[in-house]
């Protein structure tokens, strides 16, 4: 597909809000909000998408240096306002008043007037004690009581607390907290060349190699206006089928397990071997990092359309069998219900949105190759855990279908176009959108004449979906909470940038 090669829009503080509002009533969603530090003050860059065709539009707004300040758009936009905050916590640029002023990112004891996204930043300040108590919001009434959990767990998952406030078993409300390893990627990234570069984005998510490697590669080769073989552009198709496929069977074994129909989560789990050992073989990695490279893909070896078939048949007949488990349903049916409503005010993606009807998918609304678009679209409208189980359920057999359109004409080794050696002059930039196993991430770049980055932002879907968690969540029962909680299955690392 061709890249869309665009500049930001300049605007004013006062003609904001009103452009905002008219694109947000025309279909599009704010993608991403960018903070960029220039010699002379602050960029903010906001990013609205939509599909159908694709179609893409920046804003850019710039603030004085000494004392940053933008109007909020959380009036108009859910996601705006947890942007701003972020914003605010990294950059140290106000919005003006925003419904919510406190801290979004960085944890009570983080230094107050110590922004480290700055050029300025320097070393950081003597910390506080991490005691330091978060300021929750706290339930009053007759047999309110709080349950902690977190941040460490029991087992091999990054850290996050969930505060709930419950009267007997029914969640009142909870409270998520996160970013308890904020990693400074995006500052790591700064100064680095793409190539440099490249392996922090391969790194954001493990579970998501392919996705925020190819976002990065897409954005990159964007702003260069590099223009990938056709061939590279179908390697990278597979490959983030590919991903998604391992990651959707072991999460469909994960919610059997949540409520004791553990045989099938062993067998799910034999399956997903399958497919990490298949993904050793494709990339020579089980979570199939080397397979995306800026300009192109290599791939050392193809799957079989009869051996994916084979293993879709498999994921079948456990799908069956959990269906006709009364335990199963029982659990399952009307549990956390999320409302396609509230999908579209929190701006919720992927999987979780399909499942309450809200048809939200990058590669239908803004391919890199045309075959994605014949993507089946996997759609519910109940919006509990049984839609969300059954909507991974059907993109398994959705992207093995998928996987033998493009396995057609796919074959394996390397594939590259080298960078153009007329590069633009002056400062250029890229957006890459990628429907990763979880929803739309997306990355934008900004790199100098020099060749290196002057800014890289990312957003993973789990940022925008963590605040589903919660509002399905009211109302259940607290012994559902790990099913729940497993049905959204956000990222912890994805969002803790």
């Amino acid at each position: 597909m061709t890249s869309i090669r665009r500049r930001p829009r300049p605007v004013s503080a006062a003609d904001l809000p009103t452009e905002a509002a008219a694109l947000l009533a025309d279909g599009f969603r704010l993608a991403l909000v960018a903070a960029h530090e220039d010699p002379d003050g602050f960029r903010v860059v906001y990013l609205f998408t939509a599909g159908s065709p694709d179609r893409r539009v920046e804003l850019e707004l710039r603030t004085e240096h000494d004392a940053p300040q933008v109007p909020s758009l959380a009036g108009l936009s859910f996601p705006a306002g947890r942007f701003e905050r972020e914003m605010r916590d990294l950059h140290g640029i106000v919005p003006l008043h925003h419904p919510l002023p406190r801290r979004l990112v960085r944890h009570q004891h983080w230094p107050t007037g110590w922004y480290p996204m700055r050029s300025d930043a320097g070393p950081p300040p003597p910390f506080a004690s991490s005691e330091q108590t978060y300021p929750f919001l706290r339930v009053q009434g007759p047999g309110v009581y709080e349950i902690p959990v977190g941040p460490v767990h029991a087992g091999l998952i990054e850290p996050g607390h969930f505060r709930f406030s419950v009267v007997g078993e029914t969640i009142l409300k909870l409270k998520a907290r996160l970013w308890f390893t904020h990693k400074g990627i995006e500052k790591l990234a700064e100064s680095r060349t793409p190539t440099a570069a490249f392996p922090l984005a391969e790194r954001v998510s493990g579970d998501t190699t392919v996705g925020h490697a190819l976002a990065f590669s897409l954005a990159v080769e964007e702003a260069y206006d590099w223009s990938v073989p056709k061939e590279a552009a179908l390697l990278r198709a597979v490959l983030l089928e590919l991903e998604r496929l391992y990651n959707h069977v072991a999460d469909l074994g994960a919610l059997c397990n949540d409520v004791g129909y553990s045989i099938l989560h062993a067998h799910t789990m034999r399956i997903r071997e399958q497919l990490l050992r298949l993904n050793q073989e494709v990339t020579g990695h089980r979570l199939l990092r080397g397979g995306v490279q800026l300009g192109g893909a290599t791939v050392m070896h193809l799957p079989e359309p009869a051996l994916l078939a084979g293993i879709a048949a498999e994921v079948a007949e456990i799908v069956d069998l959990a269906l006709r488990n009364s335990v199963v349903l029982d659990r399952f049916t009307g549990t956390a219900v999320l409302r396609a409503d509230q999908v579209r005010e929190i701006g919720a993606l992927g999987f979780a949105a399909r499942a309450s009807g809200v048809d939200i998918d990058a590669r239908r609304d803004h391919p890199f190759h045309a075959a994605t678009t014949q993507v089946a679209s996997v759609v519910r409208t109940e919006g509990d855990v049984l839609a969300r189980f059954l909507v991974r359920a059907g993109e398994v057999q959705a992207s093995v279908a998928l996987l033998a359109i493009l396995l057609r004409d796919a074959r394996p080794g390397t594939v590259l176009r080298d960078r153009p050696r007329r590069l633009p002059g002056g400062q250029v930039s890229g957006v890459g959108l990628v429907e990763g196993w979880r929803g739309t991430m997306v990355h934008r770049v900004e790199i100098g004449a020099d060749g290196r980055l002057a800014r890289l932002k990312i957003v993973d879907p789990s940022f925008m979906t963590w605040p589903a968690l919660p509002v399905a969540l009211n109302g259940t029962i607290v012994a559902d909470f790990p099913v729940v909680n497993k049905s959204f299955n956000n990222s912890y690392a994805g969002n803790d940038l």
